[in-house]
């Protein structure tokens, strides 16, 4: 049995995610999705590990089982709240080597390290350069990155740091909840990217890649929305039942600057194209846009087409490159 499955035999998940005291916290990820991020990490006995994104103090608990008691675990998050929480069932079960810290992840954690390992759960706009200064030569990162300027494009990276440098090992399906500045208080809706939102008649919104050509008003953001949402042109995909996580990655790596993400009715993303014309197709293959002849729709279809003669391929067959950028890294994929 490996070390994660023996951890998580010992670490009472409910105790944390449902908590008595605190009760159920939406702040957590699937336990499975955890155990299989902590065995990518690589994390041994006597290691300097820090967490971002502390949730209930379900993850942190696990990472204290593996380090050890001669280790160290430091667990951050923008929400007080939660870190407080986390500390307290903590210290009820004994587990004094872990600590939560209320602290914004993106500029890492300098006061405890260097960090053998880091893990995220939350993901920032790009691979900030303050979590590779802080990791010891040959350590690990493992976290969701981008690899779009639109929400919910993401991949989880297992990245190694050689010489003050990154390099991308290995990518995988996943992503997190986006980190940001302050606690978010509407899960559902993401925290970065989003161009106009309306919640009124019922909640929708919209991403589009090409914002820095829009107005302060978001007229062509709002006007393309609208395009979706009233009248649209309705079909469906003739292809199989759409697999997300495959779609998604091809659509981001056509690295065009009319990519488009919305969601025009609850728990239903749509992957599109979107200019002075619209077209997006839903994860359930619903395909709308503004017209039968729509622009859009013509460059929809031929990416539908590239997906499909690439045989719809996963995540993890693509090339990641990491570019440097400002104070981080770009994850960008490739075939």
């Amino acid at each position: 049995m490996s070390a994660v499955a023996l951890a998580a035999e010992t670490v009472p998940e409910r105790h944390y995610t449902h908590h008595e005291g605190r009760g159920a916290t939406p702040h957590r990820s699937n336990p499975a999705v955890i155990h299989r991020e902590l065995s990518t990490l690589g994390v041994e006995a006597g290691m300097n590990v820090v967490e971002f994104g502390t949730g209930s103090g379900y993850s942190g608990a696990l990472l204290a089982d593996l380090v050890g008691p001669t280790g160290q675990v430091t667990s951050l998050d923008i929400d007080t709240y939660l870190t407080r929480w986390a500390g307290l069932i903590h210290h009820e079960r004994g587990v004094d080597h872990v600590r939560c810290f209320a602290a914004d992840g993106t500029g890492g954690f300098p006061e405890r390290a260097p960090y053998d390992r880091m893990v995220a759960w939350c993901t920032p706009p790009l691979l900030p350069k303050a979590w590779v200064d802080q990791v010891v030569d040959g350590g690990l990162i493992v976290a969701p990155l981008p690899i779009a300027a639109v929400p919910n494009m993401a991949v989880v990276a297992k990245i190694r740091v050689t010489g003050g440098e990154p390099i991308v090992e290995e990518v995988f399906t996943g992503g997190y909840i986006e980190a940001t500045s302050s606690p978010k208080t509407d899960l559902d809706l993401p925290g970065r990217w989003v161009d106009w939102e309306n919640r009124l008649p019922a909640p929708s919104w919209i991403s589009i890649a090409w914002r820095g050509e829009d107005d302060q008003l978001h007229t062509r953001a709002r006007t393309a929305l609208g395009r979706l949402l009233t009248d649209a042109h309705t079909e469906l995909y003739h292809g199989e039942e759409m697999d997300l996580p495959s779609w998604r990655t091809l659509a981001a790596t056509r690295s065009d600057h009319s990519l488009t993400m919305a969601v025009l009715t609850p728990d239903m993303w749509a992957i599109g194209h979107t200019t002075t014309t619209a077209a997006v197709i839903q994860q359930d293959g619903t395909i709308l846009a503004d017209a039968p002849d729509s622009p859009s729709l013509t460059v929809l279809r031929d990416w539908l087409t590239q997906w499909e003669e690439a045989g719809r391929p996963a995540p993890a067959t693509y090339t990641p490159a990491l570019n440097s950028i400002g104070d981080g890294w770009d994850l960008r994929l490739s075939l």
